[in-house]
């Protein structure tokens, strides 16, 4: 994630984050609708359009005088033109907004028309990809009527008005209007409720908005904590990667932490700690910490919950990046959470829960002695079959750090 988030984060976040919803809802016009009754030269005519890049400056002129139509069905095949067009063509994007297309566009937003209103969101949607058409987009008024389509749009709209929040909230300083615009509630909702591609749209836009600090609790309020914890412990959903990464941006503010704490996140953390991808580790273990660093109880609920030896190990064998960010501090007393956990104030409970339930969640059992005055402690890691002979080989792994 950004990284107020973990290792590899624009990277990551920007393949499996980049899957934009474009103009998937209605390739071909959709049954039922007036564009559908003309036939299969109506859909000749829109898949010609789409490929061709030679289309002149005079007909794109053309299709956006006709959004002002008083005939909706001369909206509607204007507007379907043109967001084909912009599908695939970064030089139609900038054509088409360069053509004044934006403003009538935007105005048809607020379309009683469902189908009007799908194709012009989505045809906003397919230029906002050209970053040069973003500023313009934002500026004619398309936040509020997006968030509006968020609220109560038809589920492709929904979707597609996801992503395009997404793409104006990268714009400097939008993400925090956004957010006070409304658009976070109904993006948890989409996350909550949405089919599968909704609630990636959901995720995408909401990480994004995320990056405003003042939209952190506006998620929590929202109640994004409980549905992003409900996909990560939900293999099948294929979400888990992106609501683990989406969760450790919350949980950079103190109202993220308390919830994902009062909602049970702390042994979903752990679980993934253990048992998920390399990926999956790190940002959880990196969530962890989030949520360790200024509370004695929740570090003293995430040792109990067994979380220390696969954190341990975890830090040893993670990304250079995620090894920095765990170790930050390493040597300044108390300066870091994993380190805090250890601290002779809490030691007792950590020796009480590695002593414990951790060798059966693990398949190890962890020894942890203090040792001198230095506030030094080394862990000592041995596998079943070491103690099952009496201890009588090396230690596996070992582990000092001063705290």
């Amino acid at each position: 994630m950004v990284i107020e988030s973990p290792p590899e984060g624009p990277r990551y976040m920007g393949q499996s984050y980049s899957d934009y919803n474009s103009d998937r809802c209605g390739e071909l016009p959709l049954a039922g609708s007036p564009s559908a009754s003309a036939g299969g030269a109506s859909t000749l005519r829109c898949l010609l359009v789409s490929s061709a890049a030679d289309y002149s400056d005079e007909v794109v002129r053309g299709l956006i005088s006709d959004l002002d139509s008083p005939s909706v069905e001369s909206q509607r095949r204007a507007v379907m033109e043109l967001r084909h067009l912009a599908k695939h063509s970064p030089e139609n994007r900038f054509r088409i907004a360069r053509a004044g297309a934006v403003p009538p566009l935007v105005s048809l937003l607020s379309h009683q028309d469902p189908q009007l209103q799908e194709h012009g969101v989505t045809a906003i949607l397919n230029l906002s990809l050209c970053d040069e058409n973003k500023g313009p987009i934002a500026a004619a008024g398309a936040v509020r009527h997006l968030v509006r389509i968020l609220r109560c749009g038809t589920p492709a709209a929904r979707e597609n008005a996801a992503c395009a929040i997404l793409r104006l909230a990268q714009l400097d300083d939008l993400g925090a209007a956004i957010g006070r615009s409304g658009a976070i509630p109904p993006l948890v909702a989409l996350l909550e409720t949405g089919s599968s591609r909704g609630k990636k749209d959901a995720a995408t836009a909401l990480f994004a908005l995320l990056a405003a600090k003042e939209n952190k609790a506006r998620a929590v309020e929202a109640g994004v904590v409980r549905p992003l914890l409900d996909l990560m412990a939900d293999p099948e959903s294929g979400m888990v990667d992106k609501a683990a990464y989406v969760l450790h941006r919350v949980l950079s503010g103190p109202e993220g932490q308390a919830s994902a704490v009062d909602e049970g996140g702390v042994p979903v953390l752990v679980e993934m700690v253990e048992v998920g991808s390399q990926r999956q580790k790190e940002v959880a273990m990196l969530s962890l910490l989030e949520i360790c660093e200024e509370s004695a109880a929740y570090r003293k609920m995430v040792v109990r919950e067994g979380a220390i030896p696969p954190l341990v190990a975890l830090s040893q064998s993670s990304s250079r990046k995620t090894k920095d960010k765990v170790e930050k501090d390493a040597t300044v007393p108390h300066g870091n959470p994993i380190h805090r956990c250890l601290r002779s104030g809490e030691s007792a409970v950590v020796s009480e829960g590695l002593a414990s339930g951790d060798a059966e969640k693990t398949g190890k059992r962890v020894k942890c002695s203090a040792i001198g005055d230095g506030g030094v402690f080394r862990w000592e890691v041995y596998s079943e079959a070491y103690i099952r002979r009496h201890m009588s080989d090396t230690a596996q792994t070992s582990w000092s750090r001063p705290i």
